[in-house]
């Protein structure tokens, strides 16, 4: 039999373990759920990717890409394939940086243009989703691309590590990657500092020039 007088300090106990055990529950459920809408919208991020691209099939006889402008994608439509092999990244590549777009996939940055055209092209991710496997990038792997502009093979050049509030992104007269996240990868909290992985393509890997653009 307990004493009276050790109740109150019981019962205090078993009300503070009560609403650790409920904040803990509410906490899994919510990142359960952040998970699941990630998941669904990367998924409909690659259902439409592979309907776009059995589109261009169709049509690609039809049009003449050597010279024609590229077109403006809607904000979370999906424009280009990215392919890391050596780190096994396979992501599509959505339109658009907003937490909406990064929650489907890496996001093309609005302004940039796209890889192939004369310029720099920028594709952020999330460091803990999509981008995870960047801190694994070295000078010299190959990264693909494949859009409207076709299958182009790029060569990592240099990768350096920024503060996050430092400008880090120039303009460049020639076709230019530049993938971006926040660092370090595996960091509790907001991260203090930004990754920037610069590409070039290799030459001959069939790339098709644009006009010369910039931002």
């Amino acid at each position: 039999m307990i004493p009276p007088r050790w109740r109150p300090a019981l019962d205090t106990r078993r009300a503070a373990s009560t609403l650790l055990v409920v904040c803990g529950s509410l906490f899994v459920v919510m990142s359960a759920t952040s998970v699941a809408r990630a998941a669904i919208a990367r998924d409909a991020a690659r259902s439409r990717w592979a309907e776009m691209e059995a589109q261009r099939e169709v049509a690609r006889g039809r049009i003449a890409a050597d010279h024609e402008s590229p077109r403006a994608s809607a904000r979370g439509a999906p424009v280009l394939r990215l392919m890391i092999p050596r780190v096994e990244l396979d992501e599509v590549v959505v339109e658009g940086v907003g937490e909406s777009e990064l929650r489907a996939g890496p996001g093309h940055m609005i302004g940039s243009v796209l890889p192939g055209d004369s310029g720099t092209a920028v594709i952020s991710a999330h460091r803990d989703r999509h981008f995870h496997a960047l801190d694994r990038i070295r000078v010299g792997d190959t990264v693909l691309t494949e859009s409207e502009r076709g299958t182009i093979a790029w060569t990592v050049t240099r990768t350096r590590v920024v503060d996050a509030d430092a400008p880090a992104l120039h303009s460049s007269a020639t076709p230019l990657l530049v993938l971006t996240t926040c660092w370090p990868i595996r960091y509790f909290g907001p991260a203090p500092d930004r990754l920037i992985v610069e590409a070039i393509p290799i030459t001959g890997s069939g790339k098709r020039e644009a006009g010369s653009e910039s931002y």
